[in-house]
């Protein structure tokens, strides 16, 4: 039974020399790691990210449309122009024979044209293109928060990892420290061969949590270099301020009404309503007639010169109405009828969706406010509980209380950064959501 024990802690501990040889390498490329602050990274990210510059290239097109919706009362202008060369035979009675000749053709001329009445087309372009506009730059907020958020999240899951790693390297030499312990006692005659066996094994499996927390911190300092446009591990710099729990600038009522009138998703959710009412009247504009009228002005001459020639001019009068359409108007109107009714509901869930999410951030905040005080209290037990089971050991308590001990103390240690690093985020996605800081 002792040299299967043995087997197996030599193993382990064979495994750990392994990936703490491989570990050294991870640690060095975490050194060389780009620093680097909230504020910066805010900043890069706002730069690099490719779905915000989709939106804002949303943003961009809306205003185009906008602009071609001004454009219709303007009326249309062309212009054009030509030259024409053209061969041409006759009969000469005075001389009995065919001469041969060609003639030459200068032209030009200009037209305008303008709609008078489309059934009201213009002016239901001009509001659907308007609020289309504001759909576009509510939606552009909301993926501007966005990766606010992701941005923020990645650089807090950074330094927690990074802390994490502490942890687990405080694990690592208390593992040492009670192995040292239990040899020292184990030479005197105190304890038995079995403590020490414990404690490698104890120290062993820390070490391998060491690299596994070291590993981890890695792939979030790539996550946070991406999220920046940075191709490499990016680290941050130091803790944003604002991380320790403080009274909120605004009462909750205040905040749950700030977020329904304000928030960037309700606000493109009540955009593309009113862009859906516009589209429903611009297709019962069809039911109604289109009125036009054009002028053109027109000059051509033989020779090339502007003097002379032929000049003429004219203005018209169009109207036109569709009697039938196979019903092209009904449809129409019907898409145009449920999309609205689509949209009001969206607009209506919007409301609720982020009262939900607010409400949600708000608990969270108070739950993980809770969970720092009792992690603190938590941590200064498990500290004082392990400084007294060492201190009994091994005449009082067996080496198993102190291992269980440690594990009690390295857990409180994990609880409390995650409590207060999930306040941080929580707080952050609550600023998301009514795009106001806090």
């Amino acid at each position: 039974m002792k040299r299967t024990i043995l087997s197996t802690v030599s193993a382990a501990a064979l495994v750990a020399a392994v990936l703490t040889l491989g570990g050294g390498h991870a640690v060095a490329a975490q050194e060389a790691a780009q620093t680097i602050t909230l504020e910066r990274a805010l900043e890069m990210a706002l730069v690099s990210n490719p779905q915000l510059a989709q939106s804002s290239a949303s943003l961009v097109n809306a205003g185009g449309s906008r602009q071609r919706a001004w454009g219709s009362f303007l009326p249309s202008l062309s212009m054009s122009s030509g030259t024409s060369v053209s061969s041409s035979q006759r009969f000469d009675s005075n001389t009995n024979r065919i001469v041969t000749g060609s003639s030459n053709n200068y032209n030009a001329g200009m037209r305008a044209s303008y709609q008078l009445f489309q059934g009201g087309r213009k002016f239901h372009e001009l509001d659907r293109s308007a609020f289309a506009y504001s759909e576009a730059e509510a939606r552009l907020q909301t993926q501007r928060f966005n990766v606010l958020l992701q941005t923020r999240t990645l650089f807090l899951n950074a330094l927690r990892q990074a802390d994490l790693v502490r942890v687990a390297e405080a694990t690592r030499d208390r593992a040492e420290e009670s192995l040292a312990a239990a040899r020292s006692r184990f030479q005197v005659g105190s304890a038995v061969r079995s403590d020490t066996l414990r404690t490698r094994l104890e120290l062993v499996n820390a070490r391998q949590s060491v690299i596994q927390a070291q590993n981890q911190l890695r792939a979030t300092r790539f996550s946070l270099g991406r999220q920046v446009g940075i191709s490499g591990p990016v680290a941050p710099a130091a803790p944003p301020e604002g991380m320790d729990p403080a009274p909120l600038r605004l009462s909750e009522a205040e905040i749950i009404a700030l977020a329904e009138a304000a928030s960037p998703a309700v606000r493109a959710a009540e955009a593309a309503s009113a862009v859906a009412r516009s589209s429903v009247n611009n297709a019962r504009a069809a039911y109604l007639p289109n009125l036009s009228v054009s002028s053109s002005y027109n000059w051509s001459n033989r020779e090339r010169s502007f003097t002379g020639g032929n000049t003429s001019w004219s203005v018209s009068f169009s109207g036109s109405y569709t009697l039938f359409d196979g019903f092209g108007r009904e449809m129409s109107v019907s898409q145009a009828s449920q999309g609205r009714r689509v949209s009001r509901l969206s607009e209506e869930d919007a409301r609720r969706g982020v009262r939900q999410d607010v409400d949600a951030a708000l608990r969270t905040l108070e739950t993980q406010e809770e969970a720092i005080t009792i992690a603190i209290e938590a941590v200064r037990i498990a500290e004082e509980d392990l400084r007294i089971i060492r201190l009994r050991y091994p005449e009082e308590a067996t080496i198993l209380d102190v291992i269980a001990s440690q594990d009690a103390l390295a857990q409180a240690e994990v609880n409390l950064i995650a409590a207060r690093y999930d306040y941080s985020i929580a707080k952050a996605e609550l600023e998301s959501i009514i795009g106001v800081e806090l």
